[in-house]
């Protein structure tokens, strides 16, 4: 985005043509090619239109991801790509009020998802970025919300952090061919974040970390937002002796935590009881599947498995729990016998440690019945079966 653009939609001019760029998206049914045409047409300047109407588009598009605060922020399209959801954000900086720290440096704001949810908890914010047009738009965005904070243009790796309780940072995990999953290639690069999580810090990392990577006394915490895993954080400072922690938040931001303080690191194997659980991703990642079991007074249908079973029904927002109806062989035309005669058409397939592609067996099984249903194929004590199962609410 050209910063001069960028620039004149902050003044009086800019916001009137934000407004009629917000009505003529609209009108023209989200067609930004004849809305920009309607806002030429009325003598307006083309690049401060193509400016207006990107962030008309972004802010829409922000709405799912940071929600109905996103109407009135600014984005730029890689800005709002690598910001962290809003809820996950809002978890993040009250896990930092909570501990009692009053004062944040974050280091490579972007445009300042995590920024704004920590000043919204009445943190003292400043934060640095290095690219001037996308540290402008976090310094908006601080404002557009009636926040307080300052934001500058540097370098993480040159700044002095003496001054704050808590350092925040997100190190860019994108290299010329676009994102990248090894730390070794983010910026600031590894070794700035082990030095970081010397001191009291938080650092954002990909989900995929490797657990070999987390330095000792580092507390690793993967997140999931609505079912989906978006993302790992390293907390250095927080005293709590826990190292692992996977936290699962619902569509609504109610959370759920579990940590390696509640997993007793073992659970027995067993053969399929009244209820089968599929453990979040985040707790998959934060390798806790056995204290769900232990949660949920169950066993593990295989020790490599994420599939945990019991007989007792825990509704949990740390796995999905499924109702088993009944146990079918591993064997395809018996499976489709077994189907076809409850009238099974819709089908739901869900599998691990057998090799089964399930859209390829949902051809080859040609179920035509009106009837939904979802099955889990897997290994257990015994041999490879098919659960027939009823999901839980």
């Amino acid at each position: 985005m050209d910063g001069a653009a960028f620039d004149y939609l902050l003044t009086t001019p800019g916001q009137a043509l934000l407004g009629e760029a917000e009505a003529a998206y609209a009108e023209t049914g989200a067609d930004a090619l004849a809305a920009a045409r309607r806002l030429r047409a009325g003598s307006h300047d083309p690049a401060h239109v193509a400016a207006a109407l990107t962030q008309v588009r972004l802010r829409r598009k922000a709405v799912d991801k940071l929600g109905e605060a996103a109407a009135r922020m600014y984005f730029t399209p890689v800005g709002l790509e690598q910001a962290t959801a809003g809820l996950v954000a809002e978890h993040r900086a009250a896990r930092i009020a909570a501990a009692g720290h009053h004062r944040l440096l974050d280091l490579g704001c972007g445009i300042g998802a995590d920024l704004v949810a920590a000043a919204s908890v009445g943190i003292t914010v400043h934060a640095v970025e290095r690219d001037p047009v996308t540290a402008a738009v976090a310094r908006a965005n601080l404002a557009a919300l009636g926040l307080t904070g300052t934001v500058s243009v540097g370098e993480a790796s040159e700044q002095n952090s003496s001054a704050y309780d808590i350092v925040f940072a997100d190190p860019a995990r994108r290299d010329a061919r676009g994102r990248t999953f090894d730390p070794a290639t983010y910026s600031p690069p590894w070794s700035f974040v082990e030095d970081l999580l010397t001191e009291t810090a938080v650092v954002k990392v990909a989900p995929g970390i490797p657990h070999t990577l987390v330095p000792a006394q580092v507390e690793a915490e993967w997140v999931s937002l609505s079912g989906r895993l978006r993302e790992a954080a390293l907390w250095s400072g927080a005293d709590q002796g826990v190292q692992r922690r996977a936290t699962v938040i619902d569509g609504s931001g109610a959370t759920a935590s579990v940590t390696d303080a509640d997993d007793p690191g073992d659970a027995s194997v067993a053969d399929v009881g009244h209820f089968v659980y599929e453990p979040d991703d985040a707790v998959i990642r934060a390798h806790l599947v056995t204290a769900v079991a232990a949660d949920v007074q169950g066993w593990l249908l295989d020790p490599h498995l994420a599939y945990v079973s019991s007989d007792l029904h825990r509704p949990s927002r740390l796995a999905r729990a499924y109702a088993v109806r009944d146990v079918l062989p591993f064997k395809e035309k018996q499976l489709r016998a077994a189907l076809r005669a409850r009238g099974i058409g819709p089908l739901t397939i869900k599998k691990r440690g057998v090799q089964v592609t399930p859209e390829a067996l949902r051809r080859r099984l040609g179920l035509r019945g009106s009837t939904p249903a979802t099955i889990i194929i897997t290994r257990t004590p015994t041999s490879a079966a098919v659960l027939l199962v009823e999901p839980l609410a």
